[in-house]
C-alpha cells in the first residue's frame, strides 16, 4: 500500500487553492473547476468542492469542520517559511517551536480552519529520519 494523497472538501475551491499554492509555493492542477490537486515530492493534496462528496456518499463530508487532522509538510527551513507567511496566513496557532521528536514546527489554520503544521527536522535522530 502507498499512501497518495489526502483532499480537504471546501466550500470554495478556488480560495483554498490559491491559499495552498501561496503556502507551499507548488502550482496546483485543475481537473474540474471543483477539483484540483497540488503535488509534492512526498503526496498530493487533493482540494474539491462541496458538490463532489455526493459521488461518494451524500453528508460523509462536512466543509470547514475539522478539529482533528493535521496536514504536514516538510519544508527546507521552517523559521524563513514563518517569515515568508507573516502578513499572509491570518491565523498562526503556534510560531516555530522545536518539538521533543526533534522537529521545529510551524502550525497555523489555513481560510476553513484546518490545522496546517510546515515543519524541519532539527535533530540528528529528525534529519536522519527524513533523509532524502
Amino acid at each position: 500500500m502507498e499512501f497518495v494523497s489526502i483532499r480537504i472538501i471546501t466550500s470554495d475551491v478556488a480560495r483554498l487553492v490559491e491559499f495552498y499554492e501561496r503556502a507551499t509555493g507548488a502550482q496546483a492542477t485543475w481537473a474540474t473547476g471543483e477539483f484540483a490537486e497540488l503535488r509534492t515530492t512526498g503526496a498530493t493534496l487533493a482540494i474539491a468542492g462541496t458538490s463532489t462528496v455526493p459521488v461518494f456518499a451524500p453528508g460523509a463530508a462536512r466543509a470547514a469542520d475539522n478539529h482533528s487532522v493535521i496536514t504536514e509538510f516538510l519544508v527546507d527551513d521552517v523559521d524563513r517559511v514563518h517569515e515568508n507567511l507573516t502578513g499572509f496566513v491570518t491565523d498562526f496557532v503556534a510560531k516555530p517551536t522545536t518539538m521533543p521528536w526533534g522537529n521545529r514546527s510551524l502550525l497555523f489554520r489555513d481560510p476553513d480552519g484546518n490545522l496546517v503544521n510546515f515543519f524541519t527536522p532539527v535533530t540528528p535522530a529528525a534529519i536522519e529520519k527524513f533523509a532524502r
